[in-house]
């Protein structure tokens, strides 16, 4: 899957340009995801259930890659 670079450098752009391509992307995998089987109202809420643990984890390691 690609995602697109941000054409701005203006927060509030970025973030709008983030959620379009976020959507965009969340929709190919939940399309996915009904093809293999899945229900769009579960794999919803599994996505979200998801996103919300890695953005727990993201907030306690911001960047686990600068560990020595």
């Amino acid at each position: 899957m690609t995602f697109p670079p941000p054409k701005t450098e203006s927060p509030a752009q970025r973030f709008e340009e983030a959620t379009v391509a976020a959507r965009d992307a969340l929709e190919r995998l939940i399309a996915a995801a009904n093809e293999a089987g899945w229900g769009a109202e579960e794999i919803t809420a599994a996505l979200l259930k998801a996103a919300q643990f890695l953005s727990d984890a993201n907030k306690r390691e911001p960047d686990p890659a600068d560990d020595p």
